[in-house]
């Protein structure tokens, strides 16, 4: 992912972020160490405040990773008043990597963990929720909005991750499948009726989006 924001900006930005306890601080120097993509600091402040400011206690995650932006969405639903953060990834691996950090952060009693299919899970799981998170593959974005809006409660809010893909969605010689799915879900909820949306363009851009 190519860097939008100039070096300069993007370390100000963390800097008006509250420090972090030391195993988030851990689960960040691993993302640094093998090149994973994490929502990192500021996105991840973003991510809590929106959470807080909706009064967040069920949150579900399309796309979880190894547990850092749950993190964030845990502590948001803990200091709301406790419910629960579904932690959803294909990978067994990284479920565990997940469940190791996120049960010394404290969080063991608001996290849920599951390995499969994001959108499917969701599909299939008890809504509604009162924020989801998306960060699965990019050329399923567009089908995901239909799945969304049906699990998603009125006033509730979609985060959406990499809406910039890192400069190819203005590119018009990118049409990767990953790419037109960025470009294809932009333009299918910026154009609804049913959505509120703004395009937040911290570290690879977020989409935060009120449901109608």
């Amino acid at each position: 992912m190519s860097a939008l924001l100039p070096r300069e900006l993007s370390e100000y930005l963390e800097t008006v972020v509250p420090q972090r306890p030391a195993e988030m601080l851990r689960m960040e120097e691993y993302a640094r160490e093998h090149d994973f993509p994490i929502i990192g600091p500021a996105a991840g402040q973003l991510c809590y405040v929106v959470a807080r400011m909706i009064g967040a206690r069920s949150v579900f995650e399309l796309g979880s990773g190894y547990g850092y932006s749950t993190a964030w969405f845990a502590r948001a639903v803990r200091e709301n008043g406790g419910g629960v953060v579904h932690h959803v990834v294909w990978d067994h691996g990284l479920s565990q990597m997940a469940r190791a950090h996120l049960e010394t952060l404290g969080y063991a009693d608001i996290v849920r963990y599951q390995v499969s299919e994001a959108l499917q899970a969701l599909a299939n799981s008890s809504g509604p929720f009162d924020l989801i998170f998306n960060d699965i593959d990019k050329h399923a974005y567009p089908e995901s909005l239909a799945v969304i809006e049906s699990q998603l409660r009125p006033g509730g809010v979609l985060i959406i991750d990499n809406m910039l893909w890192g400069g190819a969605v203005w590119d018009r010689g990118d049409e990767s499948a990953d790419t037109h799915g960025v470009r294809e879900f932009t333009r299918r909820i910026s154009e609804s009726e049913r959505w509120a949306v703004t395009l937040v363009p911290i570290r690879d851009g977020l989409i935060v989006a009120c449901r109608l």
